[in-house]
């Protein structure tokens, strides 16, 4: 079928399979069936903060040129590991990319136990051997040694999906393992920048409000369910909701724009006090975000994860931030939880935490 795709001769609409409700859900909301485009190869869900499925036009041209030059960046075509869901972005891409290398990938149940994943990998053929996972993922093989042994034996690992927990990009590359930090979207067929320098062909510039725009033959032809203002009004563009900085043609992420807490007629990031937070030898994992202030309009919260048999005052952790960071960006408020809600692939859920946490004094 992905050939087909590729091929121009079909158009898809990925689906979790283990999900009949969700798949009815998107099949209806994206309207599965009806006449679409021909240039377009799959429409991949996505819904931004709406909760919405707008999903992105992504042609069979897009999705080659992803594949392609993913390739041309690893060093050559390889057999790939499928450890993330096909519905997603990342997943799918996998599977364009074993079709254009002309390999069969490897799949990993989704339980991704760490003895799953050494088996697997085992499993793969001899020659360039590539994976694509997220940060969890990552974070949970570290803690097994023949998993890590076998991340260690491929070529390359693609890290997409958000920002890396504490200290695991430095675990995995003292245990050899070759990690490449990627940037991207189902709007742009997933990551385009790897290791803040883009793939061949796509462009990255800073907007004067501090967003990222992306370029390049991988960006979607717009949404089967358009939105207002239209993120693809410059052809061959899309307008993310990402703030950035461009350092000698190095893009950094510093954060999502509708993460801004404004605090006190103040802009806070709350990636940038994540990174602070991560530092601390207590935090384990972290994330940061708003809730409703009568005086400051919203104050900076943190939910945050401890190392084994360690503990943290928000005191501790406010004195920490402000080593590096202003003292509007300080936590003023503090949770200890066992673990982070997650969406997806693996982001972190803020909606959630506001949800739990927003009405805390």
């Amino acid at each position: 079928m992905i050939a087909d795709v590729l091929d121009g001769r079909a158009a898809v609409l990925p689906v979790p399979a283990d999900d009949p409700h969700q798949s009815a859900a998107l099949a209806t909301a994206l309207r599965a069936g009806e006449d679409i485009d021909d240039a377009v190869g799959a429409v991949l869900s996505t819904s931004g903060t709406t909760g919405t499925p707008k999903g992105a036009l992504l042609t069979a041209a897009a999705l080659r040129a992803g594949a392609e030059a993913t390739h041309e960046r690893l060093g050559g075509p390889g057999q790939w590991l499928l450890a993330l869901p096909a519905h997603h972005v990342a997943g799918f891409q996998v599977l364009v990319r074993s079709v254009v290398a002309g390999t069969r990938p490897v799949a990993v149940p989704a339980s991704f136990e760490p003895e799953a994943l050494a088996s697997a990998i085992a499993g793969m053929e001899p020659g360039r051997r590539y994976a694509s996972l997220v940060a969890v993922q990552l974070d949970k093989a570290l803690g097994d040694v023949a998993a890590t042994r076998a991340l260690a034996s491929l070529d390359a690992v693609l890290i997409g999906g958000g920002p890396m927990p504490a200290g695991v990009a430095e675990k995995a590359s003292a245990a050899g393992i070759s990690v490449i930090r990627t940037y991207g979207m189902s709007e742009t067929a997933g990551g385009c920048v790897y290791d803040g320098v883009p793939l061949r062909g796509v462009e990255v510039r800073i907007a004067e409000d501090g967003r990222i725009e992306l370029g390049g033959p991988t960006v979607a032809v717009g949404y089967r369910n358009p939105v207002t203002p239209d993120p693809f009004a410059e052809p061959g563009w899309f307008r993310t909701d990402d703030i950035g900085v461009l350092d000698a043609g190095v893009l950094r992420v510093l954060g999502r724009a509708d993460d801004a807490i404004s605090t006190g007629g103040l802009t806070v990031l709350p990636g940038m006090v994540e990174a602070a937070l991560a530092t601390h030898p207590a935090v384990a994992e972290c994330a940061v975000f708003g809730v409703a202030d009568a005086r400051l309009g919203q104050r900076v919260a943190a939910a945050v994860v401890t190392t084994p048999e360690s503990s943290v005052t928000l005191a501790q952790l406010r004195s920490h931030v402000t080593e590096t960071l202003p003292s509007s960006a300080a936590p003023r408020q503090l949770h200890l939880v066992d673990e982070l809600p997650r969406l997806g692939i693996g982001k972190i859920d803020r909606r959630e935490l506001v949800r739990r946490f927003g009405e805390s004094d």
